[in-house]
């Protein structure tokens, strides 16, 4: 099954209904990431996992260590988009994947990008 999403006014086809955010915190620099489900209500998430915690980033109540990863499920409802804005205090911004491949979003400080489903 192949999903679409929309990044601002780009579409980008996926090659399944999945994709994962990485991103770096920026006041702890430690690696976070995120597996996303596009679902027809909206965005998923299915999936987080930090590899330390600290200052806002604390692993959820039911987080297990899973090859230095804190993993858990987030019980959250779907969104109808997710916008995902840089600080300018990271080395990077967002990384979204789609299995292998991968493409840097949003590295400029408050440049806000907006996912969304296609047709949502």
């Amino acid at each position: 099954m192949t999903a679409c999403l929309m990044i601002g006014a780009t579409l980008l086809s996926l090659s399944g209904d999945a994709f994962t955010l990485e991103w770096e915190h920026s006041v702890e620099r430690i690696a976070w990431q995120e597996a996303w489900q596009i679902t027809p209500v909206g965005l998923k998430l299915t999936r987080a996992a930090v590899k330390g915690s600290g200052a806002g980033m604390d692993p959820g109540p039911d987080a297990r260590l899973v090859d230095g990863w804190w993993v858990w499920a987030p019980s959250l409802p779907p969104l109808p988009t997710l916008t995902l804005a840089a600080s300018g205090a990271t080395r990077a911004g967002w990384r979204l994947c789609d299995g292998d491949d991968c493409r840097e979003l949003g590295a400029a400080p408050g440049d806000a990008i907006t996912l969304a489903p296609c047709g949502g």
